[in-house]
């Protein structure tokens, strides 16, 4: 049989095994796509303040990640577990659900404080100038990232709930409204947040009580008897570190070719939308494969793509409509907000040119990820996610850049 229409016969039987799974995949990344375009209005629109703080955009995709990368994490988790049948929805601390909410409120005071002392290295390294103080660095992270993170965890909890009680599959919705929850609401409160940084004698002691909450809370989770809680932040402490190093390299990239998204401030409003979904399609396989290899369905020491082909044509099928939401809505915002476009065919162009690199990069990475951690003895659910979209953030800043000076628009 010619592969197209195999690849249709599959499709429709992978669509028919759970139709409502899919729909809801798709409804999930429909509203993350629509809510990425919210942070993007909102980060084309304070470029203002972007150029006044020399050094944030550094430190921006690692903190709009970071909650991606934490509670992303956690449903994958809570999805597995509902698939092995260990799951039950409790805020005891006893139980795996209260401990796995115990860690993941920790993490992303912890972390935000050292993404704040890595974007303020990098950007010094990288001689970012007149780059802001670190005072400047800690408040806007951990302060303004404390709302975002409340605001996630209970989504991500409801989400869970939901799942559990009308039989969804988690790992099709919670990464996917997990970031676009993340990108919708981080970026505006980062934005708030601004207006602590630079005053006297209250931007430093913010900081400094930043940091004893964060370390205090840190130390906590490392020494206490709960042990999902310690295992959790032991093993994802590191992970974030390592993914916020690595949007930080992808904030930079974005800072140093600032003044070309001047010229179409309407490109900045593609950014957190298209790392998104990226973030989001990596997102699904990698906890979908993890799934997989937890309850034996993929073999960790054999490398093939045959055991994950439904996935890898479900993201794909997924990434379609997705990319192309993103390009016409990125218009219309573009539009109604007065913003300079380049117009829709460019922006078109950009965003498909720009996504079938992103995708190509999502597929090999969520997989090999996926199976790399498991094969070091590691839980791909603590692992997979962060690597794999704080990776794909940076791919995918290199790829919409590569596409917009392919198209002449800087």
């Amino acid at each position: 049989m010619p592969r197209s229409p195999r690849l249709l016969l599959r499709f429709g039987a992978l669509v028919r095994t759970d139709p409502s799974g899919f729909v809801v995949g798709l409804v999930a990344l429909a509203i993350s796509t629509a809510t990425g375009l919210l942070a993007g209005l909102t980060l084309g629109s304070i470029t203002g303040t972007l150029e006044d703080l020399p050094g944030l955009l550094v430190m921006v995709p690692a903190l709009v990640g970071m909650r991606g990368n934490v509670y992303g994490a956690l449903g994958s988790r809570l999805g597995t577990s509902i698939h092995t049948g260990t799951l039950r929805i409790s805020l005891r601390r006893d139980t795996i659900f209260g401990q796995n909410i115990l860690a993941a409120t920790v993490l992303p005071v912890a972390a935000s404080l050292f993404l704040a002392l890595i974007a303020k290295g990098i950007a010094v390294a990288f001689d970012v100038a007149d780059t802001i103080p670190l005072a400047d660095f800690v408040v806007i992270a951990v302060i303004g990232g404390i709302v975002p993170s409340l605001v996630v965890m209970i989504i991500t909890m409801a989400v869970a709930a939901v799942s559990v009680r009308r039989s969804w599959d988690l790992d099709n919705v919670s990464a996917t409204l997990v970031t676009a929850t993340g990108d919708a609401v981080t970026l505006p409160v980062l934005f708030l947040a601004t207006y602590l940084a630079g005053i006297s004698v209250v931007t430093p002691v913010l900081a400094a009580l930043c940091a004893i909450v964060a370390l205090g809370l840190l130390v906590w989770s490392l020494r206490s008897r709960l042990p999902l809680v310690r295992r959790i932040v032991q093993e994802s402490a590191p992970v974030l570190l390592l993914a916020g190093a690595v949007d930080t390299m992808a904030g930079l990239v974005f800072e140093k070719r600032l003044n070309s998204f001047f010229v179409y401030p309407v490109l900045l409003v593609l950014v957190p939308p298209f790392l998104s979904i990226s973030g989001s399609l990596g997102s699904i396989l990698s906890a979908r494969v993890s799934t997989k290899l937890h309850l034996g369905l993929v073999e960790p020491t054999r490398f093939s793509l045959r055991r994950v082909a439904d996935d890898v044509l479900l993201v794909c099928t997924f990434a379609v409509p997705a990319y192309l939401l993103l390009a016409l809505g990125g218009a219309g915002v573009g539009q109604l907000a007065g913003l300079e476009s380049p117009g829709i065919g460019d922006l078109l162009g950009v965003v498909c040119l720009a996504a079938v690199g992103a995708l190509a990069f999502t597929v090999v990475l969520a997989y090999c990820t996926a199976l790399a951690t498991y094969r070091l003895g590691l839980d791909p659910d603590n692992h997979s996610i962060p690597i794999v979209t704080a990776t794909l953030d940076l791919l995918g800043a290199f790829a919409l850049i590569l596409a917009v000076v392919a198209f002449g628009l800087t």
